[in-house]
This record gives structure tokens, C-alpha cells and sequence, in this order.
């Protein structure tokens, strides 16, 4: 068996630590992937050429959720301090709050066949060098959208799942429970959560506790390559309280208040300061 390399090992030491937690099952999900996962996507998106498309936004009770938009801020942020084109893709009314502080690009609510055909248009038009999902709800094998509650959601929520199957370049997904863009990759393993499962697919998914903590783990290895800690410029509690302004409630309290998934800035602060130390930004404790 030959050796790992240093950066397969440290992608299996961060894939580990993204789904120690466990809160939803993603360890188990985690088995049913080649590891070195991350960073195969973190390479991908770090070599990627044109403009990146990332797409957040999971409708909770009439707003939007915290996990998926924090992360998805903090890697625009990266990618543009890596000299990159990001652009944020959402529907309202997350796109609406953002849109004046970030390029972004609007999806239509509850409309798949102009979803598709938003999708193909773009892409006849634009050079994207590679398309991201996070915390992104992902149609089910009935064609529909449903929450951790297995309520039906699609009444209120954008199509972005057209704009991954069409993409002309690599897909990247992050999920942290099941019914998220890019399960569909692990749709055998997902019967055994109870979760209504998304069947979208993408080329690579990273899975953990939390959607927005993937994000912060691609930009571990960005910040190892173009040796800049870029960790250190991820501050959760202001990019929670930003997005609290703005109406956002947490997906499993469904309040809103400046946490994520039930847990408080300091859990994603703790994960962000692990990751520091993986990548030698820290010393070891």
C-alpha cells in the first residue's frame, strides 16, 4: 500500500473533523466517500479559471436560514482575496439582502423549467470555471423540496439544482443533512436517516456537521497554498449578526438570533481555530 501524501493526510484529518459531531449522520455518510474529498474540491476551486458560481439559501418559516450563507460569505471573501470572480446565487429574500453588498445573481422562486432554462442561458453566455452548493435544498425523488422535517418547502424555494446538472465545469456541494444539493452522490447510504432525501448529484460533496464548517475547510487549504492565513479573517459572530439584521433565523430554532444549527459562534469559532492548527497556521496545543 503505498503511502499517504501530507495533504491526503491532512484532507482526511479535516474530513474527520467536520462530521465529529455527528448531529445529523454524517459520519455515516462519510464512509461512503473517497476520502480526500476536501481537498480534491479545495484544488478544484483553487485552480479554478472564470467566474465561480456559489448558490446558499434554505427557506425556513418565510426567510432564510444562517448555515450556508455564513459559509458561503466567508469563501466569496477567500476567493476574492485569492484574485478570483465570485458570484452569489440566491433567490429572495436572501438576494435581496445581499445583493447590494456582493455580486450576485437572482433565482426565481418555485419555477424549475425556468430554472433550467436560466441555467442553460447563463451558460451559453459566461465562462464559470467551476459552481458551488452550499446548504442548498436539493429536489427529491418526487420532484420536490423538503426540510429536516420532511415538510414540503417548494412553494418557497429557488431551483438552483438545474444550474449544477447543466454546469460545463466541476460541481462542488456541501450538505449536513441529507436533502441538500449533491446527496444524491450517497442516495443508497441516506436510507438510513430519516431524511427525505435530495437525488442531485454533483462531482464532489463534502459532508459535516455543519454546511457552513465545509466552507471554512476549503479555505484551510487555500490559506496553506497561497500561504496567507486566511482563516484568521473568518470572524463568525459578525458574519452571524449581519445576516441576523437582515431576518435570518437559525434552521433548527428557527428563531432569529446569531447562531447556527442550535449552536453558538464559539462552536464554529473552535472548528476554525482547529483547522488554523491542521494547517500550521496555530501550534499544537
Amino acid at each position: 500500500m503505498c503511502p499517504l501524501t501530507p495533504e491526503l493526510q491532512l484532507s482526511r484529518a479535516i474530513e474527520d473533523l467536520l462530521v465529529a459531531r455527528n448531529l445529523r449522520g454524517m459520519a455515516t455518510i462519510q464512509k461512503e466517500l473517497s476520502a480526500g474529498y476536501v481537498h480534491r474540491a479545495a484544488k478544484t476551486l483553487f485552480e479554478a479559471q472564470g467566474e465561480i458560481l456559489i448558490s446558499t439559501g434554505f427557506p425556513v418559516i418565510g426567510t432564510f436560514e444562517t448555515d450556508g450563507p455564513v459559509g458561503t460569505i466567508a469563501l466569496y471573501n477567500a476567493l476574492e482575496a485569492l484574485g478570483k470572480n465570485p458570484i452569489l446565487v440566491c433567490g429572495d429574500p436572501l438576494y435581496s439582502k445581499l445583493v447590494t453588498d456582493f455580486e450576485c445573481l437572482q433565482l426565481a422562486i418555485n419555477d424549475l423549467e425556468g430554472a433550467k432554462q436560466q441555467a442553460l442561458n447563463f451558460y451559453e453566455s459566461r465562462d464559470i470555471g467551476c459552481v458551488v452548493a452550499i446548504e442548498r435544498p436539493g429536489l427529491n425523488a418526487q420532484g420536490k423540496y423538503c426540510n429536516m422535517r420532511g415538510e414540503d418547502i417548494s412553494h418557497g424555494c429557488a431551483n438552483f439544482d438545474p444550474f449544477m446538472t447543466f454546469a460545463p465545469c466541476p460541481t462542488i456541494a456541501i450538505g449536513d443533512g441529507g436533502n441538500e444539493i449533491g446527496m444524491g452522490n450517497v442516495i443508497d447510504a441516506l436510507r438510513e436517516l430519516d431524511i427525505t432525501p435530495s437525488v442531485t448529484k454533483c462531482d464532489e460533496l463534502i459532508v459535516a456537521d455543519v454546511s457552513n464548517w465545509g466552507a471554512y475547510a476549503l479555505i484551510a487549504y487555500f490559506s496553506l497554498w497561497q500561504k496567507q492565513d486566511l482563516l484568521a479573517d473568518i470572524d463568525c459572530q459578525q458574519l452571524l449578526a449581519y445576516l441576523s439584521k437582515h431576518g435570518s433565523v437559525d434552521g433548527v430554532t428557527r428563531r432569529n438570533e446569531p447562531t447556527e444549527d442550535g449552536l453558538d459562534a464559539t462552536q464554529g469559532e473552535a472548528l476554525i481555530t482547529e483547522l488554523r492548527r491542521l494547517t500550521g497556521y496555530l501550534p499544537n496545543e
